[in-house]
């Protein structure tokens, strides 16, 4: 363990995380500090597992380096502990670190690292899996299926694949049960569950959420006309999506069942086949984040 003020934090970097050169940039900062701090490449799901795992009592905070799969990755760890969670993020979304004033600078961190300040989150729980931000069916999973095959990353590359989705989107059916009693049947394009505001790239799906409310944001936009996909797209990035008459939007503690035949889901921009009924609840206090100075929320 590195003998500094910041040897209570361990970073665990996904090498193949967001865009290339900027993974290469992080990647170099923290190897010249490999003297203060404490820091491994982990190259699966399972592998950041067993470091935790092997590490959970040496370091008070884990810092996941890379996207939103690496800080899931993490976070599905530490979720009812007392370990801090940090991200340095460098994927291609980065929504989660977004909200919670994460940036992409090494020095900012290791002062948030040296104060050791926290709060408390929600976390959704999806089919008993864990979510930070936002799981959802319909034009952002099948995106994030496709851009799960591509072979480069970056904001550019997930436009081209939405455009791509967006042109072929046909309307599916959904039934949506809260707490067992109401029930709304729905033909939309998107329908979201929420802890978080954002996707990512300051794309503000569900404007109202609040990270550490007790409340998840069910969130549907209604099939619109093609031709209003521009309008819509200049809400989403300006907060302001509410305001349109394609948008419903739904604040409860209760579970929430999901029923459709449409089976591409994502969990915190990850893809997944979810089959059969779908349970989203949430989870109040269910994991402590490391409070930066950008951080809205705390």
């Amino acid at each position: 363990m590195p003998d500094s003020a910041y040897s209570k934090a361990l970073f665990i970097l996904n090498p193949n995380a967001g865009i290339p050169t900027m993974n290469f940039f992080v990647s170099e900062k923290l190897r010249r500090r490999r003297d203060e701090l404490a820091y491994y490449k982990s190259l699966s799901v399972d592998e950041s597992g067993d470091l935790i795992n092997n590490n959970f009592d040496k370091y008070e905070i884990f810092i996941a380096a890379g996207g939103d799969g690496t800080v899931h990755t993490v976070a599905a760890k530490l979720v009812g502990t007392d370990k801090l969670l940090g991200v340095l993020p460098i994927g291609s979304g980065n929504g989660f670190a977004r909200e919670m004033g994460f940036r992409t600078n090494v020095r900012t961190l290791l002062k948030d690292i040296e104060r050791n300040e926290s709060f408390d989150i929600d976390m959704l729980t999806v089919n008993g899996e864990p979510c930070l931000n936002v799981a959802g069916v319909g034009l952002d999973s099948f995106v994030a299926h496709s851009f799960d095959k591509l072979g480069t990353r970056g904001f550019a590359s997930y436009v081209w694949v939405t455009i791509g989705h967006f042109i072929r989107l046909r309307p599916f059916n959904a039934e949506i049960i809260i707490d067992g009693k109401e029930t709304l049947k729905e033909e939309l394009f998107v329908l979201v569950a929420a802890n978080t505001r954002q996707f990512g790239d300051s794309a503000f799906i569900a404007p109202a959420a609040v990270p550490n409310d007790g409340m998840l944001d069910i969130v549907m936009l209604k099939p619109f006309p093609k031709w209003h996909f521009p309008i819509l797209i200049f809400r989403l990035f300006s907060k302001k999506l509410g305001g349109s008459k394609y948008y419903k939007h739904i604040k409860t503690d209760r579970e929430v069942i999901i029923r459709t035949e449409e089976n591409r889901f994502h969990i915190d921009g990850e893809p997944v086949i979810l089959e059969g009924d779908v349970r989203i609840s949430i989870i109040k206090n269910a994991l402590k984040v490391l409070k930066t100075r950008k951080n809205k929320f705390a």
